[in-house]
């Protein structure tokens, strides 16, 4: 933005010096000679501080947030100093609703489409009123000094500008949304494609010789079977190595994506047999609520569901050391959701100590965990979002600290093609 801000600040120079000095176009150009020194002056404390306090990653938006700012309130004042109702470079603001788009979270970029139409439908509404003055370009083929246009003319023109805003702001965040999950959700499937492969390998090692050390706990059982105690520690040796097996084989089928075969799943079944599971497993000081709603059945796995909903839970319970609410809600998105029409959603919410910001991002990559004094892998997340994206649906988190977090899993529902398919048909 700064090298670019060099060569505009050039331009519009140039094109000043020629519309004022050769051709007559532009009656005062001393206020434009004005703006753009501002826009230098305001460049090259940008190109400093980037070089230096604002070099963090932290400062890139706050950055990027104040250029954009300044950028338009200059290239409103250009405007109104050059016939701004008339002039061409009006929809030069659509790059700026780009830029922030791309670049800027949350409803700032909307902020910016608002801020622009408010600054240019003012400067509209003073001029028709003749509360300020105007500064007409003049052409050669003008006979006559140009009059300012009628409002039906000034409506048209800023209808046209603040739709032309507006859509641009909405297209361009929906796109870099739409590519930010797509490249979470590829970067975090290539991550558990390598770590599948790696565990696998592991559980296979692992196999081989748990096989012959059951082998020979059986034979030694065999003739310890007169000692009561011996026979004993022999059979918790036993249940031991089962329980390793067990854990080596659903690791190798958690390594094997596209292992869940689809089908319509009810998700308040799912939740309720998640409770039954959780039993009182949690604290005295642990109050479990469940808010069930209306919904369809989704496109899943009821056991792979209920599995990734006991793990939210456990993360939940361990994030309320001195008690809290545990709560548990299914709802309809309906068309809410841009992403999946006619999804399910369940919450799995707590009012625990919540999740910092920097961590939040982090939560899912494999292996990254807040818990590893109390044994925490940093798997568990990770391999949630797997298994709810092989089921075609995804999960998100919010989170704030000390009052808790909430992760969101969203599936299709089970009958959603058929239920467009309809909707679009009554519509038509």
């Amino acid at each position: 933005m700064v090298s670019l801000r060099w060569l505009a600040c050039a331009a519009v120079l140039a094109v000043t010096w020629l519309t004022s000095t050769g051709l007559g176009i532009v009656a005062n150009p001393w206020p434009m000679y004005l703006i753009t020194s501002a826009m230098v002056g305001y460049n090259l404390l940008f190109y400093l501080w980037q070089r230096r306090t604002w070099a963090g990653e932290g400062n890139v938006e706050r950055n990027i947030f104040w250029q954009i700012l300044l950028d338009l309130i200059s290239l409103t004042l250009l405007l109104y100093y050059s016939d701004l109702p008339r002039n061409p470079f009006l929809f030069y603001f659509v790059f700026h609703m780009i830029i922030a788009g791309m670049y800027l979270r949350g409803r700032t970029p909307y902020f910016f489409a608002g801020l622009s139409t408010a600054m240019v439908g003012v400067a509209m509404l003073l001029l028709y009123l003749g509360w300020i003055p105007s500064h007409p370009l003049r052409f050669p083929s003008d006979m006559a000094p140009r009059a300012l246009p009628d409002r039906l003319e000034l409506l048209g023109v800023f209808v046209a500008f603040s739709s032309a805003l507006w859509m641009a702001t909405y297209f361009t965040t929906s796109i870099r949304r739409y590519v930010d999950r797509a490249h979470a959700s590829l970067r975090q499937k290539e991550k558990m494609l390598g770590i599948g492969q790696l565990v696998a390998g592991i559980a296979h090692q692992i196999a081989n010789p748990l096989d012959g050390v059951q082998n020979c706990l059986r034979r030694i059982g065999e003739q310890v079977r007169d000692d009561r105690h011996l026979t004993e520690y022999v059979q918790l040796m036993g249940e031991a190595l089962d329980r390793i097996e067990r854990t080596a084989t659903r690791v190798q089928a958690f390594a094997r994506p596209g292992g869940i075969t689809l089908q319509s799943t009810d998700v308040n079944q799912a939740v309720e047999a998640t409770l039954e599971v959780l039993g009182a497993s949690h604290g005295p000081n642990i109050r479990i609520e469940k808010e069930l709603g209306a919904v369809a059945p989704v496109q899943g796995d009821s056991y792979t569901l209920q599995e990734v909903l006991f793990n939210l839970c456990t993360n939940a319970l361990n994030a309320m050391p001195r008690g809290g609410t545990l709560t548990l809600r299914t709802y309809a998105l309906g068309s809410k959701d841009e992403d999946q029409l006619f999804s399910v959603a369940i919450d799995v919410s707590d009012t625990g100590v919540g999740i910092p910001r920097v961590n939040l991002e982090r939560i899912f990559e494999p292996f990254f965990t807040t818990r590893a004094d109390s044994g925490g892998t940093g798997l568990g997340l990770g391999l949630c979002r797997m298994l709810i994206s092989e089921m075609g649906g995804r999960i998100e988190v919010r989170s704030a600290l000390g009052q808790g977090t909430t992760f969101t899993v969203v599936l299709n529902r089970a009958d959603a093609r058929r239920g467009a398919a309809g909707n679009a048909g009554s519509r038509l």
